[in-house]
């Protein structure tokens, strides 16, 4: 191919740099191959390996597909750089490791393109004794999150729940909750309404995918089976819900152990869902509604006993805050690639941890199984104007955090006056009012649209909403958040020495910290203001005196 040709080609196979593909120059791989951590060619094929897989093409500028070449091999060949890689690297997955070299015909410039294979099953792929990821545009170690996903890796035909207990009979069921799975069936399947009365218990069972051909499954167990037949689960299977004072003090607390499908309703009657009552803003408000719309708790529950990784032998925990929030926490990652992915896109999930008993609850009408779960979730929380659902994946859990009360009365005047918002831009939204950082992309999508005010990391509603609402008050609390430009609280420093002479710093600080933005705490305020005072040393406009005072010079 020409050289025109080769960029032709590269823009149509690899359009896109993303955690599946990079483009790298590394004109000479002398040191490019094995060298830096977190720059060479090994750090990069661990990171592509760790994700899906993908692709690794050397030889060509980043973004502009300008071809340079590969100018200098380092005694590196086509023939040998794989096995010269696999050296330098753990757990690849050699054999479905390739590279191919393309030389443009005109100009002799030489291109290699590595194909990635994905990591084999829980075996992250090792380069300088780290594993490594991508995330966003950036190549860093991997998060404690992806590595357990890795770790705790399920295989398709690995399948806690399906497995048959051999003593286990129909006599170990409860009669209660074989009722309620009845009326649960006939809600989820009416095609069977006419013929589901003449089923027998065998019949029902086999036919609902809670038993295999009559034989008492965990899945059965789980759902239906007496609290005196746990012992068949090793007694791990409970649910255990508390009640957190505001000093996060236990107050109250029980555990229920099966049958989880009476459990349920159980754990729903303890937490108190109690009435938010609005304050009135003529009628942008709605008088009260229930802190937590039932659905909510009802779902983030049953995914967690959809989803909980039983061989650890954990409980799945339900714990209710007096503050107005309730998090929702089981054992095992989240499988699905991201949250935001299964709701923006709603896109369904393509591996569960416990198949089989997702598919007997998917039956009993305890869960949705097409990604529409966890996305009406956001959308109830979306129509109170509360924070969206936090969901946390550290220490090999996933913990879900569900907020009863309106956290920033700006985010719910935004979504009040912007009914036409998307999800999309409703997380973003809500990822400021919790002070959690935001790309620079995203930054500017937010800018561009006048919700928010202020310089990164210090983001605040945008004047011109807050204006619009005519509320003095909203206002004066908007003010107290926004930070002035440092010039200006350097200014006030110099104008003060100007007037008290040589001082200490801790009169300095009673100066400008209580200046600076609410939303700051108070290290990074003390910071602030030696990062003012450090750059009026280096302008040359204030010393450092003995006995820490400063002086204007």
């Amino acid at each position: 191919m020409t050289e025109k040709e080769l960029q032709d080609y590269l823009k149509t196979n690899y359009p896109l740099e993303n955690e599946k593909c990079e483009w790298k120059e590394f004109k000479s791989l002398k040191s490019a191959v094995s060298g830096r951590a977190g720059d060479d060619v090994i750090s990069y094929v661990s990171a592509i390996a760790n994700m899906q897989g993908g692709h690794l093409i050397i030889g060509i500028q980043d973004q502009t597909y300008e071809i340079v070449g590969i100018q200098d091999f380092g005694g590196y060949t086509i023939e040998d750089i794989r096995f010269r890689i696999n050296g330098n690297i753990t757990n690849l997955n050699i054999e479905g490791f390739s590279v191919h070299e393309f030389t443009t015909s005109d100009t002799k410039k030489v291109v290699w393109i590595f194909h990635i294979p994905k990591h084999q099953f829980r075996l992250p792929v090792y380069a300088h004794k780290k594993t490594w990821q991508r995330i966003d545009d950036n190549l860093v170690e991997m998060t404690k999150a992806r590595l357990d996903a890795i770790l705790t890796q399920v295989q398709a035909n690995e399948d806690w729940s399906k497995v048959i207990i051999q003593d286990a009979t129909i006599e170990d069921l409860d009669q209660q909750a074989l009722q309620k799975a009845r009326i649960e069936f006939k809600k989820r399947n009416p095609k069977y309404s006419n013929d589901l009365d003449h089923w027998n218990d065998v019949d029902f069972l086999n036919k609902s995918k809670l038993t295999i051909k009559g034989k008492i499954t965990r899945t059965t167990l789980i759902l239906l089976g007496k609290e005196e037949s746990e012992h068949y689960l090793d007694s791990s299977v409970k649910i255990r819900w508390n009640l957190k004072t505001l000093d996060n003090q236990d107050k109250d607390f029980e555990i229920f152990s099966i049958p989880l499908l009476l459990s349920i309703d159980e754990v729903f009657k303890k937490i108190r869902n109690l009435k938010y009552r609005y304050l009135r803003d003529g009628t942008l408000f709605p008088d009260e509604v229930l802190r937590y719309e039932p659905y909510t708790i009802r779902e983030s529950l049953n995914n967690a006993i959809a989803h909980q990784d039983y061989s650890k032998g954990a409980r799945i925990n339900v714990v209710e805050f007096e503050d107005d929030h309730l998090v929702f926490s089981n054992y095992g990652s989240f499988l699905p690639k991201s949250v935001e992915d299964v709701v923006l896109n709603d896109t369904p999930e393509e591996v569960y941890r416990n198949p089989f008993l997702v598919e007997a609850m998917k039956n009993l009408d305890m869960i949705e199984t097409q990604g529409g779960g966890i996305r009406k979730i956001f959308n109830f929380q979306k129509q109170r104007f509360f924070p969206l659902p936090d969901y946390n994946f550290d220490d090999n859990k996933v913990k879900v955090t569900i907020t009863g009360k309106v956290l920033d009365e700006n985010f719910a005047r935004i979504l009040i006056k912007n009914s036409n918002l998307g999800l999309d831009e409703i997380i973003l939204l809500d990822k400021v009012q919790k002070h959690k950082e935001i790309t620079e992309t995203e930054f500017k999508h937010l800018k561009k649209a006048k919700y928010i005010e202020g310089r990164r990391p210090n983001i605040y509603l945008s004047y011109d909403i807050i204006e619009s609402t005519n509320d003095e008050n909203l206002q004066a609390e908007y003010l107290a958040n926004r930070s002035f430009d440092d010039s200006h609280f350097k200014e006030m420093i110099l104008e003060c020495l100007k007037k008290w002479g040589k001082t200490k710093r801790d009169k300095i600080d009673n100066l400008i910290i209580p200046k600076l933005s609410t939303a700051l705490s108070e290290e990074k305020k003390k910071n602030k203001v030696t990062n003012y005072l450090s750059a009026l040393r280096i302008e040359g406009k204030i010393v450092n005196t003995p006995g820490y005072f400063w002086e204007i010079v």
